[in-house]
Protein backbone atom coordinates (compact mmCIF):
# COMPACT_ATOMS: atom_id res chain seq x y z
CA UNK A 1 0.00 0.00 0.00
CA UNK A 2 1.14 3.63 -0.40
CA UNK A 3 0.63 6.83 2.08
CA UNK A 4 -1.84 8.37 -0.74
CA UNK A 5 -4.20 4.78 -0.22
CA UNK A 6 -4.41 5.26 3.19
CA UNK A 7 -7.94 6.23 4.75
CA UNK A 8 -7.53 9.46 7.57
CA UNK A 9 -8.31 8.15 11.10
CA UNK A 10 -11.40 8.47 12.76
CA UNK A 11 -11.88 11.39 14.82
CA UNK A 12 -10.24 9.64 18.28
CA UNK A 13 -8.66 7.08 16.34
CA UNK A 14 -4.85 7.12 16.96
CA UNK A 15 -2.04 6.30 13.97
CA UNK A 16 0.55 4.43 15.76
CA UNK A 17 3.74 4.29 13.44
CA UNK A 18 6.27 0.97 14.28
CA UNK A 19 8.74 -0.20 12.48
CA UNK A 20 12.32 -1.53 12.77
CA UNK A 21 15.07 1.23 13.28
CA UNK A 22 15.85 2.94 10.37
CA UNK A 23 12.86 1.70 8.52
CA UNK A 24 11.91 5.64 8.22
CA UNK A 25 9.56 6.45 11.06
CA UNK A 26 10.04 9.90 11.94
CA UNK A 27 9.61 10.39 8.08
CA UNK A 28 6.40 8.73 7.93
CA UNK A 29 4.94 10.25 11.20
CA UNK A 30 5.77 14.12 10.30
CA UNK A 31 4.21 13.32 6.72
CA UNK A 32 0.97 11.69 8.23
CA UNK A 33 0.94 14.42 10.57
CA UNK A 34 1.07 17.46 7.94
CA UNK A 35 -1.65 15.52 5.70
CA UNK A 36 -4.16 14.61 8.63
CA UNK A 37 -3.48 17.93 10.72
CA UNK A 38 -1.75 15.85 13.57
CA UNK A 39 0.69 16.07 16.45
CA UNK A 40 3.40 13.58 17.32
CA UNK A 41 3.80 12.03 20.54
CA UNK A 42 7.31 10.22 20.50
CA UNK A 43 7.52 6.23 22.22
CA UNK A 44 11.07 5.91 22.69
CA UNK A 45 12.83 5.57 25.33
CA UNK A 46 15.89 7.45 24.46
CA UNK A 47 14.60 10.38 22.49
CA UNK A 48 12.31 10.95 26.13
CA UNK A 49 15.71 12.08 27.51
CA UNK A 50 17.16 15.66 26.74
CA UNK A 51 20.99 15.71 25.46
CA UNK A 52 20.74 12.33 23.90
CA UNK A 53 19.66 13.55 20.62
CA UNK A 54 21.96 12.78 17.45
CA UNK A 55 22.35 8.56 18.32
CA UNK A 56 18.55 8.43 19.63
CA UNK A 57 17.36 9.76 16.09
CA UNK A 58 15.46 12.14 17.32
CA UNK A 59 13.32 14.81 15.59
CA UNK A 60 15.66 17.53 15.04
CA UNK A 61 14.88 20.98 15.98
CA UNK A 62 14.02 21.57 11.96
CA UNK A 63 11.30 18.35 11.96
CA UNK A 64 9.70 19.54 15.40
CA UNK A 65 9.14 23.03 14.29
CA UNK A 66 7.14 21.60 11.22
CA UNK A 67 4.78 19.40 13.71
CA UNK A 68 4.14 19.64 17.05
CA UNK A 69 6.09 16.74 19.25
CA UNK A 70 5.21 15.62 22.65
CA UNK A 71 6.65 13.07 24.95
CA UNK A 72 10.36 13.86 23.53
CA UNK A 73 13.06 15.78 24.80
CA UNK A 74 11.69 16.42 28.00
CA UNK A 75 13.27 14.33 30.94
CA UNK A 76 16.82 15.17 32.76
CA UNK A 77 19.25 11.98 31.27
CA UNK A 78 18.98 10.67 35.41
CA UNK A 79 15.35 11.03 35.30
CA UNK A 80 13.70 7.78 35.45
CA UNK A 81 11.14 6.72 32.92
CA UNK A 82 9.29 3.62 33.14
CA UNK A 83 6.19 2.50 30.67
CA UNK A 84 3.75 3.32 33.48
CA UNK A 85 4.87 6.87 33.59
CA UNK A 86 5.67 6.87 29.91
CA UNK A 87 1.41 6.30 29.33
CA UNK A 88 0.89 8.56 31.86
CA UNK A 89 2.55 11.06 29.92
CA UNK A 90 1.10 9.80 26.62
CA UNK A 91 -2.38 10.40 28.41
CA UNK A 92 -2.39 13.90 29.29
CA UNK A 93 -1.07 14.65 25.93
CA UNK A 94 -3.47 12.75 23.97
CA UNK A 95 -6.53 14.58 25.63
CA UNK A 96 -4.86 17.51 24.84
CA UNK A 97 -4.34 17.01 20.83
CA UNK A 98 -7.86 15.91 21.23
CA UNK A 99 -9.16 18.59 22.99
CA UNK A 100 -7.85 20.67 20.12
CA UNK A 101 -9.23 19.15 17.45
CA UNK A 102 -6.62 17.16 15.93
CA UNK A 103 -5.12 14.28 14.83
CA UNK A 104 -2.57 11.98 17.32
CA UNK A 105 0.63 10.40 16.16
CA UNK A 106 2.56 7.90 18.28
CA UNK A 107 5.56 7.30 16.84
CA UNK A 108 8.36 5.33 18.44
CA UNK A 109 10.60 2.42 18.50
CA UNK A 110 9.89 1.10 22.21
CA UNK A 111 7.12 -1.04 21.73
CA UNK A 112 7.00 -2.35 24.85
CA UNK A 113 5.48 1.26 25.65
CA UNK A 114 3.13 1.60 22.48
CA UNK A 115 1.22 -1.67 23.56
CA UNK A 116 1.31 -0.56 26.71
CA UNK A 117 0.00 2.59 25.94
CA UNK A 118 -2.75 0.68 23.54
CA UNK A 119 -3.27 -2.19 26.17
CA UNK A 120 -2.79 -1.46 29.76
CA UNK A 121 -0.17 -2.84 31.95
CA UNK A 122 -0.12 -5.76 34.18
CA UNK A 123 -0.55 -4.70 38.12
CA UNK A 124 2.63 -5.05 39.30
CA UNK A 125 3.83 -4.13 42.51
CA UNK A 126 5.43 -0.78 43.27
CA UNK A 127 8.95 -0.29 43.18
CA UNK A 128 10.88 -0.49 46.33
CA UNK A 129 14.06 2.07 47.20
CA UNK A 130 15.71 -0.29 49.31
CA UNK A 131 16.09 -3.19 47.06
CA UNK A 132 16.61 -0.78 44.11
CA UNK A 133 19.62 0.21 46.44
CA UNK A 134 21.13 -2.87 47.09
CA UNK A 135 20.68 -4.01 43.33
CA UNK A 136 22.57 -1.18 43.34
CA UNK A 137 25.39 -1.84 45.17
CA UNK A 138 25.90 -5.68 43.93
CA UNK A 139 26.16 -4.31 40.64
CA UNK A 140 28.65 -2.07 41.73
CA UNK A 141 30.72 -4.75 43.46
CA UNK A 142 30.65 -7.66 41.64
CA UNK A 143 29.74 -6.19 38.17
CA UNK A 144 26.20 -6.32 35.96
CA UNK A 145 26.54 -9.64 35.24
CA UNK A 146 26.56 -10.81 38.78
CA UNK A 147 22.46 -9.60 38.91
CA UNK A 148 21.43 -10.48 35.59
CA UNK A 149 22.87 -13.62 36.90
CA UNK A 150 20.45 -13.26 40.20
CA UNK A 151 17.19 -12.74 37.58
CA UNK A 152 18.11 -15.72 35.70
CA UNK A 153 17.64 -18.10 38.65
CA UNK A 154 14.21 -16.71 39.47
CA UNK A 155 12.68 -15.40 35.77
CA UNK A 156 14.57 -16.90 33.22
CA UNK A 157 12.27 -15.92 30.57
CA UNK A 158 13.19 -11.80 31.70
CA UNK A 159 16.79 -12.74 32.05
CA UNK A 160 17.18 -13.83 28.08
CA UNK A 161 14.71 -10.55 27.11
CA UNK A 162 17.21 -8.42 28.80
CA UNK A 163 20.81 -7.28 28.29
CA UNK A 164 22.99 -8.00 31.50
CA UNK A 165 24.20 -3.98 31.29
CA UNK A 166 20.49 -3.24 31.46
CA UNK A 167 20.73 -2.38 35.26
CA UNK A 168 17.65 -0.43 35.70
CA UNK A 169 14.90 -3.29 33.75
CA UNK A 170 17.03 -6.36 35.32
CA UNK A 171 16.86 -4.63 39.12
CA UNK A 172 12.79 -4.09 38.20
CA UNK A 173 12.24 -7.51 37.24
CA UNK A 174 13.88 -8.83 39.76
CA UNK A 175 12.37 -6.63 42.43
CA UNK A 176 9.25 -7.97 41.08
CA UNK A 177 10.04 -11.06 41.70
CA UNK A 178 11.65 -10.53 45.53
CA UNK A 179 8.31 -8.38 46.25
CA UNK A 180 5.60 -10.49 44.98
CA UNK A 181 7.58 -14.57 44.86
CA UNK A 182 5.93 -14.03 40.89
CA UNK A 183 8.22 -13.67 37.72
CA UNK A 184 7.30 -10.20 36.15
CA UNK A 185 6.97 -12.99 33.16
CA UNK A 186 3.96 -14.61 34.65
CA UNK A 187 2.60 -11.06 35.71
CA UNK A 188 2.93 -10.25 32.32
CA UNK A 189 1.82 -13.10 30.87
CA UNK A 190 -1.64 -13.25 32.84
CA UNK A 191 -2.62 -9.59 31.73
CA UNK A 192 -1.29 -10.61 28.13
CA UNK A 193 -1.81 -6.87 27.06
CA UNK A 194 -5.87 -7.95 27.28
CA UNK A 195 -7.21 -3.73 27.74
CA UNK A 196 -8.57 -2.33 24.97
CA UNK A 197 -7.60 1.60 26.05
CA UNK A 198 -7.69 3.40 22.34
CA UNK A 199 -8.67 2.53 18.98
CA UNK A 200 -5.39 2.59 17.13
CA UNK A 201 -4.19 1.65 13.63
CA UNK A 202 -0.61 0.58 13.24
CA UNK A 203 1.28 1.79 10.24
CA UNK A 204 5.06 1.39 9.35
CA UNK A 205 7.34 1.23 5.84
CA UNK A 206 8.25 -1.95 4.56
CA UNK A 207 12.04 -2.63 4.05
CA UNK A 208 13.92 -5.61 3.01
CA UNK A 209 16.58 -6.78 4.91
CA UNK A 210 19.06 -4.88 2.95
CA UNK A 211 17.66 -2.01 1.94
CA UNK A 212 17.58 -1.61 5.67
CA UNK A 213 21.22 -2.98 6.70
CA UNK A 214 22.29 -0.22 4.18
CA UNK A 215 20.11 2.43 5.92
CA UNK A 216 21.62 1.62 9.17
CA UNK A 217 25.12 1.74 7.80
CA UNK A 218 24.74 4.86 6.39
CA UNK A 219 23.24 6.34 9.10
CA UNK A 220 25.71 5.22 11.55
CA UNK A 221 28.33 6.81 9.19
CA UNK A 222 26.84 10.10 9.07
CA UNK A 223 25.82 10.06 12.85
CA UNK A 224 29.59 9.43 13.56
CA UNK A 225 31.04 12.21 10.66
CA UNK A 226 28.43 14.41 12.63
CA UNK A 227 29.33 14.48 16.05
CA UNK A 228 27.94 11.48 17.62
CA UNK A 229 31.54 11.00 19.68
CA UNK A 230 30.87 14.87 21.01
CA UNK A 231 27.91 14.39 22.06
CA UNK A 232 28.99 11.36 23.84
CA UNK A 233 31.94 12.96 25.45
CA UNK A 234 29.73 15.85 26.81
CA UNK A 235 27.24 13.02 28.40
CA UNK A 236 30.13 11.56 30.32
CA UNK A 237 31.66 15.17 31.19
CA UNK A 238 28.54 15.99 32.31
CA UNK A 239 28.18 13.15 34.96
CA UNK A 240 25.70 10.86 32.69
CA UNK A 241 27.68 7.62 32.76
CA UNK A 242 25.53 6.14 34.49
CA UNK A 243 22.36 7.11 32.97
CA UNK A 244 20.16 4.77 31.86
CA UNK A 245 20.05 6.07 28.08
CA UNK A 246 24.02 5.39 27.95
CA UNK A 247 23.16 1.36 27.94
CA UNK A 248 21.09 1.91 24.84
CA UNK A 249 22.54 0.81 21.31
CA UNK A 250 25.05 3.19 19.41
CA UNK A 251 25.60 5.34 22.85
CA UNK A 252 27.23 2.36 24.51
CA UNK A 253 29.70 1.45 21.92
CA UNK A 254 30.39 5.11 21.84
CA UNK A 255 31.07 5.05 25.44
CA UNK A 256 33.63 2.17 24.98
CA UNK A 257 35.43 3.48 22.31
CA UNK A 258 35.90 6.70 24.64
CA UNK A 259 37.30 4.63 27.23
CA UNK A 260 39.49 2.92 25.17
CA UNK A 261 37.78 -0.28 24.82
CA UNK A 262 36.68 -0.43 21.52
CA UNK A 263 39.45 1.03 19.02
CA UNK A 264 38.10 3.61 16.20
CA UNK A 265 38.40 1.49 13.11
CA UNK A 266 35.94 -0.51 15.02
CA UNK A 267 33.45 1.50 16.02
CA UNK A 268 30.97 2.00 13.00
CA UNK A 269 30.81 -1.96 12.75
CA UNK A 270 29.94 -2.61 16.54
CA UNK A 271 27.43 -0.47 15.96
CA UNK A 272 25.82 -1.44 12.86
CA UNK A 273 26.12 -4.77 14.61
CA UNK A 274 24.05 -3.95 17.97
CA UNK A 275 21.53 -2.10 15.72
CA UNK A 276 20.70 -4.95 13.52
CA UNK A 277 20.33 -7.41 16.69
CA UNK A 278 18.14 -5.27 17.98
CA UNK A 279 16.22 -4.58 14.63
CA UNK A 280 15.64 -8.44 15.30
CA UNK A 281 14.27 -7.95 18.51
CA UNK A 282 12.05 -5.58 16.42
CA UNK A 283 10.32 -7.04 14.06
CA UNK A 284 9.95 -10.08 17.16
CA UNK A 285 7.51 -7.67 18.38
CA UNK A 286 6.03 -6.67 15.52
CA UNK A 287 5.85 -9.86 13.83
CA UNK A 288 2.22 -10.80 15.20
CA UNK A 289 0.39 -7.47 14.82
CA UNK A 290 -1.77 -6.04 12.33
CA UNK A 291 0.48 -3.13 11.02
CA UNK A 292 0.12 -1.73 7.27
CA UNK A 293 3.08 -1.61 5.63
CA UNK A 294 3.81 1.15 3.33
CA UNK A 295 5.98 1.03 0.00
CA UNK A 296 8.73 3.27 0.93
CA UNK A 297 8.21 5.84 -1.95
Amino acid sequence: MRIAELAPPAETELIVVVGPTASGKTELALDLAERWNGEIIGADSVQIYTRFDLGSGKPTPTERARVPHHVVDILSPLEPVDAASFVAKADAAIASIHARGKCVIVCGGTFLWVKALLQGLAALPPGDASIRARHQALAEAHGRAALHAELAKVDAAAAQRLAPNDLVRVSRALEVFELSGKPQTAWHAEHAFGETRYAARLVGVHRAPGELDERIARRTAAWLVGGFKGEVRGLLDGGFRDARAMGSVGYRQVREHLDGELPEDALATAIVRATRVFVRRQRTWLRDEPVTWLHPS
